[in-house]
């Protein structure tokens, strides 16, 4: 099996079929991810809280790998989620990319970036055309 196909099949199991207990055979235990949430790295079983809060926000997972690149021990990926909000149903799509390398089959280094303005704001957390809004200098004030 490719490392292509062992991230697509992480995105797979754990994301889309939410299967939380086959986290261990895709990451060795001492990885850390960053990025997944900025400013926080991520260790393995944090990922289960993860994907838990997510769940608890959004309907099903789509997860696309749109584009990917292999070389050497690394994967490169820029992939695309598609999922409802659990409250309304609204239709919800964000990009992001990922870089991991990889050791004896499992992730051992981890590298992430989501568009969360746009899931913020396809939310309704965010006002809608918050970068636009920020952009011309305006600040988003919360009271």
């Amino acid at each position: 099996m490719t490392k292509t196909e062992v991230l697509r099949r992480w995105y797979e199991e754990v994301w889309e079929n939410g299967n939380l207990d086959v986290i261990g055979d895709f990451f060795d235990p001492g990885t850390i991810a960053q990025g997944v949430v900025p400013e926080m790295q991520m260790g393995v079983d944090d990922f289960r809280d993860l994907v838990m809060a997510f769940q608890a926000h959004v309907g099903a997972f789509k997860v696309d790998m749109l584009k990917a690149i292999e070389a050497d021990d690394w994967v490169a990926a820029m992939i695309r989620v598609q999922t409802t909000r659990a409250d309304n149903g609204a239709p919800i799509e964000v990009t992001g990319q990922v870089m991991t390398r990889f050791e004896n089959g499992k992730m051992v280094e981890a590298y992430n970036q989501m568009d969360y303005v746009t899931l913020l704001e396809q939310l309704g957390l965010f006002p809608a055309e918050t970068l636009p809004i920020c952009m011309t200098g305006q600040r988003l004030d919360w009271v």
